[in-house]
């Protein structure tokens, strides 16, 4: 089932990937940002500590995957993150680190295919994001990270829920104080057309009294372990036998 840290899945058709999250950047820190920070420490740690040439972070969103990198090993790190939403958030938190650290971050605005990397890094991260493909974007995607990554280099993949839900599911997001105000809201999962409907539903709140209420709708792909580990052997990869949690796929590049 997809994390209650997850950042929220593509877009609708129609609307445009830079513009996509414009009403979930708002939240995404302050309601799922603790708790995703711990589970990217928990997934990724080991891994990107152990990188000698470069990190690459695929859906960096605010940047927890690239924070790591930065403060888990020594080498320069790629950001990739085509939502400007998404990526304003990024920059405003790479800003406010000490030049020598930021001077290691690369933020590249676009789709790690259309950013053209070739050989950056020996250790890659696509976090909460390969759900947020559709097939064919994730067939565009695997290609481009073999050629991104160094012989023998590591990619590790948190998977996409492996089935549609059976019924609709509505999960909280825990609420959060901010001076006078207590943000929240909640996620609904639902099957529609073989893809999984997700709706993030906000409110903020001044006691009793509601001040906004934001909706959005983004989109799920879901696909089983077996699925992906297929996709990836036709460009190179292979599975790392018991290698992290149970929702990540690690895989080696040939």
């Amino acid at each position: 089932m997809y994390s209650l840290s997850s950042r929220p899945p593509a877009h609708p058709p129609g609307i445009s990937s830079r513009d996509a999250y414009a009403v979930s950047a708002e939240f995404y820190d302050v309601l799922q940002g603790e708790a995703d920070a711990a589970q990217v420490r928990e997934l990724y740690g080991t891994a990107v500590g152990s990188a000698r040439l470069g990190v690459l972070d695929i859906g960096a969103g605010t940047g927890r995957v690239t924070l790591l990198g930065l403060a888990e090993s020594e080498v320069g790190v790629h950001a990739v993150e085509p939502a400007r939403s998404m990526r304003s958030a990024l920059m405003t938190r790479l800003a406010s680190l000490p030049a020598d650290v930021r001077g290691r971050v690369t933020v590249h605005p676009c789709s790690l295919d259309e950013a053209r990397l070739r050989g950056v890094a020996d250790v890659a991260v696509c976090h909460n994001t390969l759900a947020c493909l559709d097939p064919s974007s994730r067939r565009r995607l695997y290609p481009a990270v073999a050629e991104a990554l160094s012989p023998g280099g590591l990619l590790l993949l948190h998977l996409p829920p492996a089935h549609l839900p059976r019924t609709p599911t509505v999960r909280p997001l825990p609420p959060q104080r901010l001076g006078q105000h207590e943000y929240g809201g909640h996620m609904v999962l639902s099957a529609e057309a073989g893809r999984i409907r997700t709706r993030f539903d906000y409110w903020v709140r001044d006691g009793t009294d509601v001040v906004r209420e934001h909706t959005e709708t983004f989109w799920m792909w879901p696909a089983s372990r077996n699925d992906v580990a297929e996709e990836l052997a036709e460009h190179g990869f292979t599975p790392v036998p018991e290698a992290g949690a149970p929702a990540v796929l690690t895989v080696r590049r040939e």
